[in-house]
């Protein structure tokens, strides 16, 4: 049995029940999963299109190498420090601040809501298909309903959404034996998704999906907001977090590369449900069937990241950043209701007031400069402690450091284009 966490020095324990640790390596993969495969890929994938045509599936593969770098550091983290708010524990252990753990606690609870807001708006877009109703009701109805279901208990929200997932990776998997059966000659008209540019402008067009794709990809590093639910967190959550980034890249590289074979680039940019279409066209089939898929996918992104939101602003107050309302317990559903009840009203007001891709720019930005804090943190951490605790996964001394420049140097290339564009 896994021994309960020991806080961070600086950290104050709060009084009242604690989390249930009751998630297994299937739970902790399949909510890993569960958060990372969603409006990425659904949605995203024609704008990633008409950034990078043909090389779309080459800039999937950069940013899941530049985020294999933050996911070791988040692997070993996780064993040193398995407490929920794991970065914000992070930096309070590097930095000896409590300023600082704070900051880092408050990016990420910011992270979770902004990217539930945004998978919000693409799972109204959906749903909208169905229900003849204005979008703002279907988004008030896709995020309170996401709410009361993760705060029924953590065990049986993740296992509600670790079915989504199971649903939604199979949509995937759906497209790829679709292809496999219906049109592997449809390959030789990759060359038309190739944009007439040059190679600068190639390499530009990759850098500016891969930064795209790192929406695609955020998930992995929730894992380490559930540590206290999880069972043997030393052992469970590197594997999981491993699980989840290997599995996501597989399934984003061949998914991607079916559509652009399947689907003019131009016409792919341009639908408001692109794996929809690329069902239609390799099957004949209507959309509709896909359609429902996409639905189960992004709602089942908003329920996790509600999940890891209300768990950070749980850790957060229990560490003593934030007011004691945050870190209360239910005795009947052992859920942070209050830190999920305000997760839930800011993911409403942010899918209600913004689009998605703003949204969607927004989460990437934030999320690289938690990673690049992140690893840091550890590479201060490997520098004051001589050893991890036993049994705790190390990752090589090069990897945090080439972690934290991978983020940096995506967010400067992020803000030159930014400029380009404006000129």
């Amino acid at each position: 049995m896994s021994k309960q966490p020991t806080l961070p020095s600086g950290a104050s324990a709060q009084a009242g029940p604690g989390l249930k640790r009751s998630l297994s390596l299937t739970h902790a993969t399949l909510y890993g999963l569960g958060v990372t495969i969603g409006a990425g890929i659904y949605v995203l994938i024609g704008a990633a299109a008409a950034r990078a045509g043909v090389y779309a599936p080459i800039a999937f593969v950069v940013a899941a190498i530049l985020m294999a770098l933050s996911a070791a550091s988040f692997a070993e983290l996780a064993g040193r420090l398995p407490v929920a708010a794991g970065e914000a524990a992070y930096a309070r252990q590097a930095f000896r601040s409590e300023r600082m753990a704070l900051v880092v606690g408050l990016l990420v609870v910011a992270i979770a809501i902004v990217s539930a807001a945004a998978i919000s708006v693409g799972s109204a877009g959906y749903v909208g298909t169905f229900l003849p109703f204005p979008e703002p009701v279907l988004i008030a109805g896709v995020v309170l309903a996401m709410g009361a279901i993760s705060a029924c208990g953590v065990k049986e929200s993740v296992s509600f959404a670790g079915v989504m997932t199971v649903i939604e990776i199979g949509g995937l998997v759906l497209l790829i034996l679709a292809w496999a059966a219906f049109g592997p000659e449809l390959a030789s008209r990759l060359p038309v998704a190739a944009p007439a540019q040059s190679g600068i402008a190639i390499i530009t067009g990759i850098m500016g999906t891969a930064l795209l794709a790192v929406f695609a990809f955020i998930g992995f590093e929730g894992l380490a907001n559930i540590a206290e639910e999880v069972r043997d967190p030393e052992r469970t959550l590197p594997r999981a977090i491993f699980l989840t980034l290997a599995i996501s890249t597989l399934l984003y590289v061949l998914v991607v590369w079916v559509a652009l074979a399947t689907v003019p680039r131009e016409e792919l940019a341009a639908s408001r449900a692109p794996l929809g279409l690329v069902f239609e066209r390799l099957t004949g089939a209507s959309p509709r069937t896909m359609s429902l898929i996409a639905i189960v996918a992004t709602i089942n992104g908003v329920i996790v990241q509600i999940i890891m939101s209300s768990r950070v602003l749980y850790g957060l107050a229990r560490q003593g950043g934030l007011p004691g309302a945050f870190g209360d317990v239910s005795e009947t559903t052992r859920t942070p209701l209050n830190a999920t009840a305000f997760t839930t009203a800011m993911v409403l007001l942010l899918a209600l007031l913004l689009p998605l891709h703003h949204l969607a720019d927004l989460t990437a930005r934030l999320t690289l400069l938690v990673f690049a804090l992140v690893n840091l943190s550890l590479v201060r951490i490997k520098a004051r402690e001589q050893a991890a605790p036993k049994g705790v996964y190390v990752a090589p001394g090069w990897v945090p450091w080439a972690g934290f420049a991978s983020c940096v140097g995506l967010l400067l290339a992020d803000a030159g284009l930014m400029l380009a564009a404006a000129r």
